[in-house]
């Protein structure tokens, strides 16, 4: 489910999930901001679409961070007149990570719930590609795993009880 929200003059499609960068909000990071000015609202097989905005319907969203955007150069000059004027400018923004969709106080879509750390570690672990590990790398890998391995033994030797012993 996606909705079309307008927010800062500018209009953003976001899902549950994801995170923009919007023009500045008057609020602390960490806390939840509602976005009430929601445009359309579609997926799911139907398509909402607001007079100008969709009645009842608001897009919740956490704040992430509030910062200022890389610096735009202005250089202006005249030819033959002696005439330069440069100036920069940051623009400042809000980062938001948008929670979930309601429609009419319903939540229609939920953000997906972030696998458990420790599962991730341990797929990044086992996914670690061995061949391309130093010989060094694969002896304190061996060691994290809990395999022993002799120091002594060739590199493809050492690769090849790592995979044995997982």
């Amino acid at each position: 489910m996606y909705a079309v929200v307008m927010t800062g003059g500018k209009q953003y499609r976001v899902s549950a999930g994801d995170k923009i960068r919007v023009e500045k909000l008057n609020a602390e990071a960490g806390s939840t901001v509602s976005l009430d000015k929601v445009l359309v609202i579609g997926g799911e097989g139907e398509t909402m679409v607001g007079a100008p905005y969709v009645e009842g319907a608001s897009v919740e969203a956490e704040v992430v961070a509030n910062g200022k955007a890389d610096k735009v150069i202005i250089f202006k000059y005249k030819a033959k007149k002696d005439y330069r004027k440069k100036q920069g400018h940051r623009q400042p923004y809000t980062e938001l990570k948008i929670n979930g969709i309601s429609v009419n106080g319903e939540a229609k879509s939920k953000a997906p719930e972030a696998p458990k750390a420790e599962a991730v570690e341990a797929a990044a672990e086992e996914a670690a590609d061995l061949k391309s590990m130093k010989k060094a790398e694969l002896i304190e890998f061996a060691a994290a795993k809990g395999i022993e391995v002799d120091a002594k033994l060739k590199k493809e030797e050492i690769v090849a009880a790592i995979e044995a012993a997982l």
